[in-house]
């Protein structure tokens, strides 16, 4: 069992706690205000020792600044855009504030304060990313054994993300849309009609399409990055081939004319990768003005309006989480629960009929159906 032991500062009296680690090595900590704090301290220890959690305070005194490199090194399994946010969200919010903060003393209340003050100025993508970051690293650390628990984990006042509304284009705009948007007509039509990423457009091969069967193959995806284009997997990794409808033959023949295999079939105006289309861009603002749609209307809503569409043409879910490469039919339902909303109608007026046709129209007021006669006075 250890000891308390008193000594004086210039601060006033002070306690001591000696004890021996379970490696029989005696050490202490010192600083403690009141005996009562010392001992709460010392039985803290004893009872880690005798259920084998102790941690040598030694361990904690590692800094987030020193951990995040190697915790930042063991993310290299990440696709190109999350890396770089990632090290976006350690470089801009967690380093200016954690970076000399060691571990062994980073308690719930702080981390749950940062929150809340970078809540009230960035958005809740944002807020999310940062912490994610900063819990990452403090859950190596737990890990390894470094710190007991995670004090940044199990945040209350943790902000939601906020669901975008998704714009869905009819086929009659699609069309408009593909007629306004000087000469991006086939990809309109394609983007909207099979629910390719614009990454995926982009990285599009001459060689992964098949016009007999009208079918492309997805197996690569491009993404821009801090000045570089990236090719990489599709966003779930998984992948797939979609098939585009038959209206859009003349225009896939047309593009494909005199181009060999490796050829992009979308290619940028100077050669090269295509990079992202942005909603103030010429032809997408001259194809949303043709198409009289919202003015909120991104490129990312073709990817919707494909499901809408598939949707309405009535397409399963699974069908749908299939086109769009989605990781399963619950994320399909998750992103896009809003277009399966008249199949609760549909289910209760099928229920209803069914019924009918079984028991009539006439429903008792007993549970038996029966009208009860009058008791006898």
């Amino acid at each position: 069992m250890g000891t308390i032991e008193p000594y004086e500062t210039a601060g006033g009296r002070r306690y001591r706690v000696r004890y021996r680690t379970p490696g029989r090595r005696q050490t202490d900590k010192r600083g403690f205000r009141t005996k009562r704090d010392a001992q709460v301290y010392l039985n803290s220890v004893e009872v880690s020792k005798a259920e084998g959690t102790y941690i040598a305070p030694s361990r904690g005194r590692a800094t987030i600044g020193e951990l995040s490199a190697g915790w930042e090194a063991r993310q290299s399994h990440l696709k190109v855009t999350t890396a770089a946010g990632i090290e976006q969200a350690l470089r801009i919010h967690v380093l200016p504030v954690w970076e000399n903060a060691r571990i062994g003393e980073i308690r719930p209340t702080q981390v749950a304060d940062w929150v809340a003050s970078l809540s009230a100025v960035r958005s809740p993508s944002v807020v999310l990313r940062a912490h994610g970051v900063l819990l990452g690293i403090l859950e190596d650390a737990r890990r390894d054994g470094v710190i007991r628990a995670n004090p940044a984990a199990n945040l209350d006042n943790l902000p939601r993300r906020r669901k975008t509304e998704h714009v869905y284009m009819t086929h009659e705009q699609v069309m408009k849309f593909a007629e306004g948007s000087n000469g991006r007509d086939l990809l309109v039509y394609i983007a909207c009609y099979t629910g390719l990423r614009w990454g995926e457009l982009a990285g599009l091969r001459v060689s992964r399409v098949d016009p007999v069967r009208r079918r492309l193959r997805i197996v690569e995806n491009v993404v821009y990055v801090q000045g570089k284009h990236h090719v990489q997997t599709p966003k779930t990794h998984e992948l797939r081939e979609v098939e585009y409808p038959a209206f859009i033959d003349p225009l896939m023949s047309e593009q494909l004319q005199g181009k060999a295999p490796d050829d992009l079939v979308f290619p940028a105006p100077m050669g090269g990768y295509l990079r992202h289309a942005r909603s103030g861009e010429r032809w997408f603002k001259r194809g949303k003005e043709a198409a009289g749609v919202p003015a909120s209307i991104t490129p990312h809503d073709f990817r919707h309006t494909a499901a809408s569409l598939a949707v309405q043409s009535g397409a399963s879910v699974k069908a749908v989480q299939r086109m769009l490469g989605h990781k399963s039919a619950a994320m399909t339902l998750d992103v896009y629960a809003d277009l399966w909303d008249e199949d609760l109608t549909t289910v209760a007026t099928a229920m209803n009929r069914a019924r009918e046709k079984k028991c009539g129209q006439n429903v008792g007021k007993s549970g038996s159906g029966k009208k009860k006669k009058p008791r006898d006075p």
